[in-house]
């Protein structure tokens, strides 16, 4: 009830407090800009869908260039202005996959982005083995559906294969930063990898 990010929430009409965390990057890091293709991996309830529909300009509500949208999760959820919802659907399975490229029209994105997490355990390492596998799945799909020069964000848990994880990230991406936001609660041992410049994927 304290948490001044959830009273923020509900005055700016975000779905969840989460939207903050990823105005506090943005704010820093500008990389949402309108025109951009952006897709939301495990978007559900929607809050950062709803941050990226505003800095990509995808509901057209300014003036400039318009962005593109897409939101991906396993569970259904309420359509956000200005994004193509993708809800029952899994990002890892290929078929949907094809249908993000059908979307895209053979294009790519320039921005991913990964909030997900898995159902904590409360066990701390067993968590940590968890979203770092969900982390490497948000990986594999950015090295197929990006832009050369395009940028990835992930949550992770702090433990130790974060590090192992920063060191795979450089190999495809030109800089790498890890990220707590402000917004993060204090107990919290969640933070975001930035990656960006993606070097596009090698073809022997």
């Amino acid at each position: 009830m304290r948490d001044p990010y959830v009273e923020k929430a509900k005055q700016e009409n975000y779905r969840c407090r989460s939207a903050f965390k990823l105005l506090q990057i943005n704010e820093k890091y500008q990389i949402l800009t309108p025109g951009l293709t952006v897709i939301d991996c495990g978007a559900a309830p929607g809050s950062w869908t709803q941050v990226a529909t505003n800095l990509t300009n995808s509901h057209a509500k300014k003036e400039g260039p318009v962005g593109k949208v897409y939101a991906i999760d396993k569970l259904p959820f309420y359509p956000v202005e200005g994004a193509t919802v993708l809800g029952n659907m899994d990002f890892t399975i290929d078929k949907t996959q094809e249908t993000l490229y059908k979307l895209l029209q053979g294009n790519k994105a320039d921005v991913i982005l990964s909030d997900m997490a898995p159902n904590a355990s409360g066990i701390r390492a067993i968590d940590h083995d968890n979203i770092i596998s969900l982390a490497y799945t948000a990986l594999q799909f950015a090295l197929q559906i990006t832009k050369v020069h395009g940028t990835l964000v992930v949550k992770v848990w702090d433990g130790g294969k974060s590090q192992q994880f920063e060191q795979n990230l450089l190999k495809f991406y030109d800089n790498v930063k890890v990220i707590k936001p402000g917004a993060t609660r204090d107990e919290s041992t969640e933070k975001f990898f930035l990656a960006r410049g993606f070097k596009g994927l090698k073809i022997n």
